[in-house]
């Protein structure tokens, strides 16, 4: 039984230390860290801000009071404009990354080409060759 015991553990102590679900684990963590700061952000700052001229003019303090016939449409509401609010927050963060990625890989292409001799000595070679076609037309 120890065999099977120790072929278990050993196992599990290499489906633990793999790769992907070390990143797992820490994409976890770090999700819920984020979903924290993206929610204060969205409760305590935004939608104060958006729903304050709101509130103002429906005379209202909170936007959980307003209901009909004791349904609650105000929490209805403010939950509906909270996920939109992360929804769009998530949008632009996923977005700037994948802007700043392509940034950097036209960088890195651009640093890999310009490395290479023969690509730089082709470069210029077309540069020369479209210089004289340009001074020829105007001649």
């Amino acid at each position: 039984m120890s065999l099977q015991q120790g072929s278990l553990i050993g196992d599990f102590k290499n489906f633990i230390m793999k790769g992907n679900v070390l990143d797992l684990a820490v994409a976890v963590i770090l999700g819920g860290a984020f979903a924290k700061i993206v929610e204060s952000f969205i409760k305590d700052i935004i939608t104060p801000v958006v729903l304050a001229p709101v509130l103002k003019a429906a005379k209202l303090e909170d936007i959980a009071l307003l209901s009909a016939g004791g349904v609650k449409y105000g929490l209805f509401i403010s939950a509906l404009i909270n996920f939109l609010l992360i929804a769009l927050v998530i949008f632009l963060v996923v977005r700037s990354f994948e802007t700043a990625k392509r940034k950097l890989s036209r960088q890195e292409a651009l640093a890999e080409t310009a490395a290479d001799p023969v690509v730089v000595q082709q470069q210029l070679i077309d540069s020369i060759d479209r210089l004289n076609s340009t001074v020829s037309q105007k001649m």
